[in-house]
């Protein structure tokens, strides 16, 4: 589900599934009259989180004010138990896994936590806050890209704090849905890739794909390189880390 801001009317779009289980976008659309300032944050997710679930749906949602850029501290106020990202000052609340998605996400944390015991290198899967600052924010609560990976890699212990990671990550794992292919493949590739992510995979749980990207010397990723689920995978900045994909994909 998305939420639009325009002229102080909300408007959701909730997409659902037809009878053949196929996804409809913008089948339902909900239209909220009160400009946003006047509808608590609250209420408007309880009531899109309530309708989207009795159509059996997804709840996929971003929500702006007109002119306003979120930052990190608006970040800070959000409820822990729902998780949100910003992506250039405009907020996204993230869907919530499935089964096949954990399943996939903790074999791969199980198998990079094993090979980075006693390194100085840690794992943190998700819910894990990164941010991503730019040279032109004067400090952690200006920032404008908040984003939670499903796993990130990082080896520089000065970037970790209580509040999570300020700073790119060595590495970055993100599972994909059908509601997050955009956000995966578009939008957080070109900020890991601008903030310095050394090496992302985008993992495909439904395809048994994984998709690595490396960075390279001109800071940007270079060719993509492409597995399948009988593939065995060496980490490149761990090169002596070999991620088997059977185990990952077997469920």
């Amino acid at each position: 589900m998305t939420v639009y801001p325009k002229n102080g009317i909300i408007v959701y779009r909730i997409r659902l599934k037809d009878k053949y289980n196929k996804w409809n976008q913008f089948r339902n659309t909900i239209y909220f009259a009160n400009p946003f300032f006047l509808v608590s944050r609250e209420r408007i997710i309880g009531y899109a989180r309530k309708k989207a679930l009795k159509n059996k749906g997804e709840l996929i949602m971003s929500i702006s004010q007109e002119n306003k850029e979120y930052t990190f501290r608006d970040y800070l106020t959000y409820p822990e138990d729902e998780r949100w990202e910003i992506i250039d000052g405009v907020p996204f609340m993230q869907a919530s896994p499935t089964p096949v998605h954990q399943e996939v996400l903790t074999e791969l944390v199980r198998q990079m936590a094993n090979y980075l015991t006693d390194k100085p290198c840690k794992v943190f899967p998700a819910p894990f806050c990164v941010r991503l600052p730019l040279s032109t924010e004067k400090n952690e609560y200006e920032v404008k890209n908040i984003v939670e990976p499903d796993i990130s890699i990082i080896c520089d212990k000065a970037k970790i704090d209580d509040k999570g990671c300020n700073g790119a990550p060595d590495m970055i794992i993100e599972i994909i849905s059908p509601s997050s292919i955009k956000m995966d493949r578009v939008v957080k590739f070109n900020k890991y890739e601008k903030a310095g992510v050394k090496e992302y995979w985008i993992v495909e749980p439904d395809q048994k794909l994984v998709s690595v990207f490396v960075l390279q010397i001109n800071q940007r990723y270079g060719r993509t390189e492409i597995y399948t689920e009988d593939d065995k995978i060496t980490v490149s900045i761990f090169p002596d880390l070999v991620i088997d994909l059977i185990d990952v994909f077997t469920s």
